[in-house]
């Protein structure tokens, strides 16, 4: 595993349920790491990608989860086909070990949109979820009582001013990762 680059990544979608809802924005930021004994990994940042994709089953979606993720037709009118976001994804994360926070609802909706689509995952089967690296981490820290993406970005002193797009969010889980792991 430390051998390969982590692809960073999180979506924004249409609602909680993988199985009923789809991914409306994207985002991976492909980084390699480089071992340095005893002090962590050193994280370099390769490239960063963003994909908007037409949701194909607007009618689907929850209220909530468009109003937190900020859809709305002006701003997805030349989105991409989620065919396409899915083969220029799988090309960029080919051989990559998937980093999330809150892995299971990020890779669920992932997998699916790779099995509906037909494209082929490459990544490596490793997986990596920053929630679960923080609890071990700030496990003995008397202020660490929560552990979503917001409240680490508060306690670790990372900006993420447009939270809930998926790219402003992808930043700032590196940079979460990058402290939680002292690279």
């Amino acid at each position: 595993m430390k051998s390969h680059n982590l692809a960073f990544i999180d979506t924004e979608t249409t609602g909680t349920n993988a199985n009923k809802h789809e991914i409306i924005e994207l985002a991976c930021i492909i980084v390699r790491q480089t071992e340095r004994p005893g002090k962590g990994p050193k994280i370099e940042i390769l490239e960063e990608c963003e994909w908007k994709i037409k949701p194909e089953h607007i009618e689907l979606a929850e209220e909530a989860a468009l109003r937190v993720n900020g859809y709305n037709e002006v701003d997805w009118m030349f989105a991409v086909d989620r065919k396409k976001a899915m083969e220029e994804f799988a090309k960029k994360t080919q051989s990559c070990s998937f980093v999330s926070h809150n892995l299971v609802f990020d890779y669920a909706f992932v997998q699916k949109a790779f099995e509906e689509t037909g494209v082929e995952n490459r990544m490596h089967y490793a997986k990596l979820d920053t929630i679960s690296i923080a609890f071990a981490r700030l496990y003995d820290a008397p202020m660490a009582d929560k552990f979503s993406l917001r409240y680490l970005c508060e306690l670790l002193k990372v900006e993420n001013s447009k939270a809930h797009t998926a790219l402003a969010d992808t930043k700032a889980l590196v940079e979460v990762y990058k402290k939680l792991m002292g690279a």
